[in-house]
This record gives structure tokens, C-alpha cells and sequence, in this order.
């Protein structure tokens, strides 16, 4: 522990003196305000120019000259993972800006790196480990935090894993993981192995799976998409906001001004979003209705010919016989090397689906949808459609996202220029493995569910491969994620009880739907045998019912890591590191100078302080596994280096990120195509390595490539979905259709009446409370959340105003005017919205850019903690309402993915 950290325990011991009796004693215990930070080495330059302390450095002064020292790293504000380049002064972080390195945004930047430098400096952060002395646990109880050091921390955390090994219960540990680094199999998926535990769950459902989903089971590719905007001539946005909210947004806002000036953009949306506002085509779908449009415009594609011949296939005698309402012979069409089953999605899907058949259900006009599918079709195969998460996170939000990627199919974009691109691999190094160090009390617990499949439900606690949640990643029955469903386990007890729960840089209790159920699970975990530790960097809803909060170090600026971007047909390798010391490489000075308080890594750090202190009590195992992580210039475990613990779990973390890069730096490992670096060193001062530009239809068939389905082929007709569909039906010993029926799908495979369950349709949305309440609830991202966490920053409250139709300082809820005067509401009225699952209080904001029957909000607001920004009154009184409030707790099973969109109707009422 640095001396400065020393100095600030100390001042908390003096200045608080007891325990405080209330809630704000939470703030008071873990962070130091602005005026505490003032006596200390590390403080804010804009607080220290502030409050005038007079010192030689002027903030000002390096911010305009940029006298510091430009210092990389990696944003992770949100999925985007941009490299960045921080302005460092006498140990300041000052500006932030893309990595000029980076061969795909280079310094092009976007407003959540600049948030990242006020959450580093937010006087709420927690700074000390604290531990609870309320035993009871609830919304309205007062945790009484009181600050303990970080090995009484991990002392206990040791006594809580120990315990369940004697009792022979590790099944009943838990990891959920939110944000992180791909450092993240140390504690995500090894920690629990070692531990012996199968409860591991990440937030991927709560972020894309159902984006993922389609483009797998037609091409085979699990994985976030790129766009090959510059070499475009037509863009569908189809509910994505790029430059706002969804994946490169440094890259895409740099040329997204180009790209309009070369291509047309449409944009599919219920709402006027950041994009819509600038694109040639407006096409406000009703919500939930984006299968409908997406069919159509196939319909349109195919009836007029515009379909790609090279990578589709052309009919025999070369006469277009795709004809509204009539079926077509497979023989008389000769199919390309490159995709199959067309005329099957023809016959069993499209050939009935016309524009005006769309209108109906739509509210797009037959005119708008037949002209924006013609365009597209006229521009491709250089044109692409962008699915977001808006039209595929909805309750049979798989078949939609089957059925808009398929456009990119029928016109030939698929991995070509200007169209949507395969994501090339990473060529990074896998970190050391966890399978030689499973011991036999571990190995039992790993095999709890199978040893009692019949009493259990799923795979994980988050059940998982149930029949009710196939979630077929990849292709395997309970293969994904149901991360909200962990609540129901936990609650219900199913597969296992819980006893021990670690959770890092997640706010489970806020940014689920029907969040209150995470509550209730939460303050389950009461009582001595059940030990609940979230590592964070804010008090956030979650740390409210932990029995013990581990101050987090903060991603952009304080820590080791790796994540990655991929756009411009490149992928680039970005590197995490602590910019505020001069030498990261030596722990030590990291310790001393390379943080603002006593905090520590969550994948690295406390994992390995985790390991020693249970080598203590004579459990080795994660200890040797965290051992094998040699530096691999010198060779030296972190033991072979120093005796103290903490600068042993920071010589672990630098061995882990150099082992993970070796390939990108160390020219005797070697890399796939791209940037030669001569030595780590060399490599971190850059802090990224750029591939080598991808080629384009390298996965094409006809070009000697492979897709990843099971056909080889792009799949109109998914035989991977049948397939996987099969598996899962086949382990409940039952047919596909009574899966679909069982997981709220419209589709049989032997009904000729329904959807085919292998081919992208349309299914009618599914909508709960549709019937008793008068409004659809349109919820979206703000272009100032960092992953949810930027709430606490002033920027956040004051520029509300970024998102079209929102208002600055205000938490509002946005109707069309026609709706607000039957309902007697005017601008500016405090309002109740209530859903058939909850209600929330919030703004009325009246604003032509929703569609009448449905109202728009922007997720972000509603905590009634996680600082003082961030909540009206902190432990006591939201700041607006939190849309999850709202939303039901139900999902897209197929995927596994939380339904967030076209999802529940709500009524707004005045207050």
C-alpha cells in the first residue's frame, strides 16, 4: 500500500471517528470528496484548479499546451473498446483522445472517453474496502460499512471459501461479471473451476446475444459485425444509433459524415433517433414489428430481381419466377456455391409477405418499404444492413434477427466491399489453464448438476439448457447465458442455493429487467453462512446489500487489461495499462503512484490475493495456478520476484497481460499479419497492434473459403438451427415444435399453417399487458452511458440534451403531442408510467419524434444510489425512474437474451 493510501486511511480513521448512523455514512466511509482529495498527491487538476490551491502546475496551462505526456490504453466505456491516449501531467490524468497508433479510429474520440477521467475522479468512488455491520439486508436498511484493510477483506473472503469446501458445498459459489478485460478466464472462468464451482454468469445476455444470433445461424458467425461504411453505397440502420450507442462509435461518428455524402441511409426505428435525424429514409416501425418489414423487403428483393446472382444463384432459364403468391420448383433454380435454401424461404415464407401485407402490421407505408428494399437492392452487394439490438431483444426476437440479416445475404454483402464484414481473429495467446489444479473436493462440486440432473433445473443457476431456455449459442443446447434468470435460481433455490457470491463491475440490482427481483435475491444472501463481495468503483444498488465492497481500479486509467476493436476491416489489439506512474512494468511504482486510492484489479490482483491466503490455510491449488504465470522476458513467477503479497498480485497481473500479448509483441511467437514490434516495450508505449486489412469473401465457397454453418454454406434454409433445435428437443426426449411451443415461438415444423422454425419469418411480437394498457414503451441507450455507470458524472446530468428530445438535468419521458392533450398532460408535467410489472415517476417531455400510441425513454436514470449525482437523495430517493422498473423479466429463448424492446405496454398518468 502506498504511503499517500496509508495517509488517507489514516484521515478517514481521525475525521470519522464512529460510525456514522446514516446512509450517507456509506459515501463518508468509501470515498473522500473533493476537499479530502485536495490534501492528497493524486487529485483531480480541475478540482485542485477549483478550489485555487496554489501550486507550480497549472492544469490549465498543460491542457492547452498538452505539455504532459500522451500515455495509451484502452476505453471501456462500452463495447465499442476504443484505444486511447491520455494527457498525463505530474501524475494527472488531463485529456483523453484516441490512440493515435490505432489504424482504425486513429485520435477520433467520442464523449465517454472524456467521461472516464470524471468517474476516475469521482468523490464518491469507493477508495478502502468496507464491510458491512448490519447484518440485515434490505432496500431500506443502512449497511453501516465500516473500512477494514485489505487483508482482513480477503481474510474473510478465504474463511467463506474454506468453509464451503469443508461442508462440501462449492457449488453453492457464484462469479457475475459485467464489464471487463480479457484478462477475465483468471477470475471468470478459473476462479470458479478451482473454487468448483459451474456458477459463472456474464451480462452478455442483458447486452447482444439476440444480435448474434442471426447472422450465426445463417453464416455461422458468433460475433459482433463490422461495416464497411467507407466502400458503401446504401446503409439500412435497423434499430442501431451508430454514432450514438452501438459498437466503434469513435470510428463511425469520424466517417459517418463521408459516408453520407457517398451513400443513402435509411433508418428503421420507432423513434427519431441520433442517426434517423440525418438519414434519407425515415421508416417508424411500430414496436416489435421489424420482422415484418424485414420479410417484405426480401419479398421486393426477389420479386424484381435484384437478388445478388453470384452469391445466390439464378433460376435456369434465367426468367425471374418468383412471383407474388406463387410457390417455386427448387429444380427450375441453380443455386451458387455460396448459399442455400432460397426458394424454400420463398416458397414456406416470402412469397405472401408484401409491402402493403407489412403496412398493416408495420405502420411503415407499402411505398416507403417497397422504394427503401428496390434501393437497397439496386446498391448491393456494396450495401449493408446494421441490426442493433432494438428489432432481435424481444420475446421471439431470434426468427427477426434470422430475417434482417438475410438481406445482407440476398444481395450479396456478406464478408464483400461495402457490405457486412466477418470478424478476423485476434491472434492473441490463451492464458494458462485451470485443469490441473481441480482437486477432488473442486471436481465434486463441478459435478453437482450432473449427479443430480433429475432434481435440478438447467446447467448453471442461471438454468440455463432447461426446456424453457435452450440458449443456443454456437449451436448448443444451454451453450449461452440467461443472466437476468440467475435471480429466479437464486431465489427458487434451483439448481443449488447460493451461499457465496462475487460479483465484479456489475449492477445486477439496477440493470436487470424487473429489477426488484435482484433485490430480493440479494437480500437472501443474510446471515452468517452466506458471504456476498462485489468489487466496484461506486457504491452502487448492488454494493447496498454486499457484505463486503472491494474498491475497483478504474479500466481506462489504473489498471492491466486487454480488449479489442474491430472496423475498417481491421481488428486492433488494445492494451490496458496504468497511465498515472511512470514505469507500470514495476509494481511498486504502481502501487505507489499508479493509482488514486487503495484499489485493486478484480480479474487479477484480488484473485491472486484470494490464492495466497488460502494457500495459508493449506489449500494450494489457485495459488500454484496463479504461480505458473511467469514473466516470460525474465522468466520469474510472481513469488520468484517479491515476498509481499500486494506487490506479488501486481507482478501476476503484468505477467498475465505479457503472457496474453506475447504474439503481438514478442517476435519469436509471432503473429498473423500485422504490426511488427521488437519487445514489450516497445509495445506497450503504443499500446495496440494493428492486423493486417482483411480480405474481402474470404469465406465465400466460390472463392475457396467456408462458412461456419453446417452446410458450409450462407443459410437461407438453417440447417444449424435445425440441427441445434434437434439437440435440444432430443435431450427432453421431444419433437422441435414442443420446444418452440414451450419457449412462446409461433413457429412448428409440423403445422403448414405456421412459420417454418429453420427459415428467418416474421412472428407476430409478443407484448405483454397489450391488452389493459394504451401505450408501447420504446426504451433505448443514451450516447453518454458508459456501460450504465456514467450517471455520477456531471457531464452526464448537464448534457442530457445529446439524445434528441431529452433535456438537460431532467429525467424525461417523451410523448407525441396528440397523445399528451387526451391524456391532459403538458410539457414539463411530473407523470407516473405504470406497466403491468411496475412503475416509475419521471418528466413528461412532449415531442413530435415518437409515434403516436407509444413513448419514448432513455435509459440511464432512476438510482437511488450509487452516488450523489446519481441519486436524488443517495440510499433514500431515486433521480427519475430506471426503465428496468418497467420491463418484464422475460426473455428470447433461443438466444437467451433479456427482451428489452417491443416488449410491454404502459400507461402514463399525471401525478
Amino acid at each position: 500500500m502506498s504511503k499517500a493510501n496509508d495517509d488517507i486511511a489514516a484521515e478517514h480513521s481521525k475525521r470519522d471517528g464512529v460510525m456514522p448512523t446514516d446512509r450517507r455514512g456509506f459515501l463518508k466511509l468509501g470515498a473522500v470528496g473533493v476537499a479530502g482529495a485536495a490534501a492528497t498527491p493524486q487529485l483531480s487538476a480541475l478540482a485542485e484548479a477549483e478550489d485555487g490551491v496554489d501550486t507550480a502546475f497549472s492544469p490549465r496551462d498543460a491542457l492547452a499546451e498538452e505539455t504532459g505526456e500522451w500515455r495509451a490504453s484502452t476505453c471501456a466505456g462500452c463495447t465499442s473498446w476504443c484505444a486511447s491516449e491520455i494527457l498525463v501531467e505530474g501524475g494527472r490524468a488531463l485529456k483523453v483522445r484516441g490512440n493515435s497508433n490505432s489504424q482504425i479510429h486513429g485520435v477520433s474520440n467520442c464523449p465517454r472517453k472524456h467521461l472516464g477521467i470524471q468517474q476516475l475522479y469521482d468523490p464518491d468512488r469507493v477508495t478502502q474496502p468496507m464491510r458491512r455491520t448490519n447484518p440485515n439486508k434490505g432496500p431500506d436498511e443502512d449497511p453501516e460499512f465500516e473500512p477494514i484493510t485489505w487483508d482482513e477483506a480477503i481474510s474473510e473472503i478465504a474463511d467463506h471459501i474454506m468453509m464451503l469446501r469443508e461442508n462440501e458445498e462449492t457449488h453453492k459459489a457464484m462469479v457475475t461479471r459485467g464489464r471487463y478485460t480479457y484478462l477475465r478466464p483468471i477470475l471468470y472462468s478459473h476462479f470458479p473451476a478451482i473454487v468448483g464451482t459451474p456458477n459463472n454468469i456474464s451480462h452478455s445476455a442483458i447486452c447482444a446475444e439476440a444480435e448474434k444470433f442471426g447472422p450465426y445461424y445463417t453464416e455461422g458467425e458468433w460475433s459482433y459485425r463490422q461495416y464497411d461504411i467507407e466502400n458503401t453505397d446504401y446503409v439500412i440502420a435497423w434499430g442501431a444509433d451508430p454514432v450514438s450507442s452501438n459498437r466503434q462509435v469513435s470510428y463511425y461518428s469520424s466517417e459517418w459524415g463521408d459516408m453520407l455524402d457517398d451513400a443513402d441511409l435509411a433508418v428503421v426505428e420507432p423513434r427519431l433517433s441520433a442517426t434517423a435525424a440525418k438519414a434519407d429514409e425515415f421508416l417508424p416501425v411500430e414496436p416489435g414489428e421489424d420482422g415484418a418489414v424485414a420479410v417484405a423487403m426480401a419479398h421486393v428483393i426477389l420479386t424484381e430481381g435484384l437478388w445478388s446472382r453470384e452469391f445466390v444463384g439464378e433460376f435456369a432459364d434465367g426468367e425471374n419466377l418468383f412471383v407474388e403468391g406463387e410457390e417455386v420448383d427448387p429444380e427450375e433454380f441453380d443455386e451458387s456455391e455460396n448459399s442455400t435454401g432460397v426458394v424454400d424461404w420463398w416458397n414456406e415464407e416470402l412469397k405472401d409477405k408484401t409491402p402493403e401485407w407489412a403496412a398493416e402490421r408495420s405502420g411503415v407505408p407499402a411505398d416507403q418499404i417497397e422504394r427503401v428494399a428496390r434501393n437497397f437492392g439496386e446498391a448491393g452487394p456494396n450495401a449493408l444492413v446494421w441490426m442493433g439490438g432494438g428489432p432481435v431483444m424481444q420475446v421471439r426476437g431470434s426468427y427477426t434477427s434470422m430475417a434482417v440479416h438475410a438481406l445482407n445475404g440476398l444481395v450479396g454483402s456478406v464478408g464483400n466491399e461495402g457490405g457486412t464484414l466477418f470478424s478476423p481473429s485476434d491472434g492473441t495467446a490463451s492464458l494458462p489453464g485451470a485443469d490441473d489444479y481441480i482437486d477432488e473436493v473442486a471436481q465434486q462440486g463441478l459435478d453437482y448438476i450432473e449427479e443430480h440432473r433429475d432434481e435440478v433445473t438447467g446447467d448453471k443457476i442461471d438454468q440455463r439448457g432447461a426446456k424453457d431456455q435452450p440458449v443456443l449459442k454456437e449451436g448448443s443446447s444451454g451453450g449461452g447465458v440467461v443472466t437476468n434468470n440467475a435471480a429466479d435460481g437464486m431465489l427458487e433455490e434451483d439448481p443449488m442455493e447460493i451461499k457465496f457470491l462475487l460479483s465484479y463491475w456489475n449492477n445486477y440490482a439496477f440493470s436487470n429487467p424487473e429489477n426488484q427481483r435482484w433485490i430480493d435475491a440479494l437480500e437472501k444472501l443474510e446471515g452468517e453462512e452466506y458471504l456476498h463481495v462485489t468489487v466496484e468503483t461506486n457504491p452502487s444498488e448492488t454494493a447496498w446489500f454486499a457484505d463486503i465492497v472491494l474498491p475497483a481500479t478504474h479500466h481506462q486509467f489504473e489498471r492491466w487489461g486487454q480488449l479489442r476493436s474491430t472496423a475498417a476491416r481491421r481488428r486492433s489489439i488494445n492494451l490496458h495499462q496504468p497511465v498515472l506512474c511512470d514505469d507500470p512494468d514495476d509494481p511498486e511504482e504502481v502501487l505507489e503512484n499508479g493509482r488514486l486510492w487503495n484499489v485493486k484489479s478484480d480479474e487479477t490482483e484480488i484473485v491472486y490475493m484470494i490464492a495466497d491466503e488460502l494457500a495459508e490455510r493449506g489449500f494450494t491449488e489457485m495459488l500454484d495456478y496463479c504461480e505458473q504465470y511467469e514473466d516470460p522476458e525474465t522468466g520469474l513467477s510472481p513469488s520468484d520476484e517479491y515476498d509481499d503479497r500486494e506487490l506479488r498480485a501486481q507482478a501476476f497481473s503484468r505477467n498475465a497481460i505479457k503472457l496474453r500479448m506475447q504474439p503481438m509483441w514478442d517476435p519469436e511467437v509471432g503473429h498473423p499479419g500485422g504490426d511488427d514490434y521488437d519487445g514489450w516495450e516497445q509495445f506497450r508505449e503504443a499500446g495496440i497492434w494493428n492486423s493486417d486489412e482483411w480480405e474481402y469473401r474470404h469465406r465465400w465457397p466460390s472463392e475457396g473459403g467456408e462458412f461456419g454453418t453446417v452446410s458450409g454454406t450462407f443459410e437461407f434454409y438453417s440447417e444449424t438451427l435445425k440441427e441445434a433445435l434437434g439437440g435440444h428437443a432430443d435431450r427432453y426426449d421431444t419433437d422441435v415444435d414442443d420446444i418452440l411451443e414451450t419457449c412462446n415461438y409461433l413457429a412448428r415444423e409440423g403445422d403448414d399453417n405456421a412459420p417454418h422454425p429453420f427459415l428467418p419469418h416474421y412472428e407476430e411480437p409478443y407484448i405483454h399487458g397489450e391488452d389493459d394498457y394504451d401505450f408501447e414503451f420504446v426504451d433505448y441507450k443514451s450516447r453518454l452511458n458508459r456501460e450504465g455507470r456514467s450517471a455520477n458524472t456531471e457531464w452526464y446530468q448537464e448534457f442530457g440534451d445529446a439524445d434528441p428530445g431529452d433535456e438537460p438535468g431532467q429525467d424525461v419521458v417523451k410523448l407525441h403531442p396528440d397523445d399528451a392533450a387526451d391524456l391532459g398532460i403538458d410539457d414539463g408535467d411530473e407523470v407516473v408510467i405504470e406497466s403491468p410489472v411496475g412503475e416509475i415517476e419521471c418528466t413528461a417531455k412532449l415531442w413530435e419524434g415518437v409515434q403516436p400510441g407509444t413513448v419514448a425513454k432513455t435509459y440511464g436514470q432512476g438510482h437511488w444510489a450509487y452516488g450523489r449525482r446519481a441519486a436524488e437523495v443517495f440510499g433514500e430517493e431515486a433521480k427519475g425512474g430506471n426503465n428496468n422498473r418497467l420491463i418484464p423479466a422475460d426473455y428470447d429463448r433461443l438466444s437467451g437474451s433479456s427482451v428489452f424492446y417491443g416488449c410491454v405496454s404502459v400507461n402514463v398518468k399525471p401525478q
